[in-house]
């Protein structure tokens, strides 16, 4: 059963594309640990997609930050060193032929709600690129 006290989690994580691994797996764990056993699956998918545009399209590091707040919303988010906003998500049919590019479109298919802010970290500008899910 979730828990009805809020928390959270920040993992940072370096320029690496073996971050998005270690991210997912820590997201496992922590869901698995607060009784939400019912949101990994579609959670991992989500933090994949945000830590991967976070590594992948920047030079810094980047982090990973899960919230929870009662009664039943889960906030994903990847903070990463460019302040340039995301390119916005394209319909899935115009990217239906492209090797990559569907990461955004993703989480607006999957997420209750996404977005992003300019947000800076350790003296760093950059982003923070989120998306909430619900717990049913």
């Amino acid at each position: 059963m979730p828990e009805n006290a809020p928390w959270e989690y920040s993992l940072h994580l370096p320029n690496d594309v073996r971050a998005v691994t270690v991210s997912r797996r820590t997201l496992r764990l922590i869901l698995t640990m607060h009784g939400l056993i019912g949101l990994v699956d579609v959670a991992e998918l989500l933090a994949t997609e945000l830590v991967s545009n976070a590594v992948r399209h920047t030079k810094g590091s980047a982090a990973l930050r899960v919230h929870w707040s009662p009664p039943g919303t889960l906030r994903i988010g990847a903070w990463d060193a460019d302040p340039e906003p995301p390119q916005p998500p394209r319909p899935f049919d115009e990217e239906a032929e492209a090797e990559d590019g569907r990461g955004l479109a993703l989480v607006r298919a999957c997420a209750d709600v996404w977005g992003w802010q300019p947000l800076a970290r350790d003296g760093s500008r950059g982003k923070y690129v989120w998306c909430e899910l619900a717990a049913a």
